[in-house]
């Protein structure tokens, strides 16, 4: 037999179904928006790492790309040092064969000074001109003509080795058209004779850089001293060794090794015309020029 239930005890049976069915909704409610925003920041997680993983893989091959026109660059750089290096050797081994034939063509008794001289002595150039120069001191002060200079903006010493070497312009003596430059580095340098012992007749050889890249020698004899240049000055050496064109600022070098002047000029349209300014009034432009620039003397 059924028994008949109070009516407060179904009322509160009831009410305890109605609440426990509020406390699942809202739970599930709760389950079902953590469910959707799990999704939603799961999705956001997975575009942003595809967006990512996008943005890597185009970096890489941009990197990629930029590395292989980076090694495209050094390749084509090495090959082109290499292809210079082989003309340099060229170049080098025409010299030494000039240098060979030049010492057998002046005779024993320059061979040596040769050997010795050469590599003291430069190729001047500018950006509208080039002529010679020869450096005086072991660290790098070297001298020329001040006429080789003019209208230059910059100026490069090129060493017998075809080194190129930016020269610091020091200063210059107008009146005896003498330059002093610098160049870094330690060197062999030449030494000044005194122009006072030359005697008419001695053998001299004059070594320059027309071209460059190669050097001349050329061997003649003093044929006067105490010439008069252009500026009316007695201080000249008068020599019939070819003065070619570059060979303003190189040296005349006697027998002993020593300079004994500074190419300068050719009287135009003649032969065996050729005058250096003389070594002593050399080394006074030297180191008036010194002094006035560096506050010392420097030979």
């Amino acid at each position: 037999m059924i028994q008949n239930i109070p009516r407060n005890q179904q009322k509160n049976g009831l009410g305890l179904k109605k609440h426990h069915k509020i406390i699942l909704g809202g739970f599930s409610f709760l389950i079902i928006i953590f469910i959707i925003v799990s999704s939603i920041l799961t999705y956001s997680l997975f575009v942003r790492v595809e967006l990512n993983q996008n943005k890597l893989s185009s970096d890489i091959s941009t990197l990629q790309a930029e590395t292989q026109n980076k090694l495209n660059e050094l390749t084509e750089s090495i090959l082109k040092t290499k292809e210079e290096l082989n003309s340099l050797n060229s170049e080098l081994g025409n010299i030494n064969e000039e240098f060979d034939l030049l010492k057998a063509s002046v005779g024993e008794d320059f061979s040596g000074i040769i050997d010795n001289s050469i590599k003291s002595v430069v190729t001047i150039r500018t950006d509208v001109g080039q002529g010679t120069g020869f450096i005086i001191t072991e660290n790098g002060y070297l001298v020329t003509n001040a006429h080789v200079l003019v209208g230059g903006q910059e100026v490069y010493a090129i060493t017998y080795e075809q080194k190129r070497i930016p020269a610091e312009f020091i200063g210059y003596d107008s009146t005896l058209d003498v330059a002093l430059l610098k160049i870094p580095g330690e060197y062999n340098s030449l030494e000044l004779g005194d122009s006072d012992k030359l005697q008419i007749g001695e053998e001299v050889i004059a070594i320059g850089n027309p071209l460059g890249l190669q050097f001349s020698v050329s061997q003649g004899i003093i044929s006067a001293v105490h010439r008069e240049g252009i500026n009316k000055l007695p201080v000249y050496i008068q020599t019939d060794a070819a003065l070619n064109p570059g060979n303003s600022g190189g040296p005349l070098i006697n027998k002993q090794g020593k300079v004994m002047g500074i190419n300068n000029f050719k009287l135009g349209g003649s032969e065996s015309l050729g005058f250096a300014l003389e070594s002593n009034s050399l080394k006074e432009a030297i180191n008036k020029i010194a002094e006035e620039f560096l506050g010392q003397t420097l030979i």
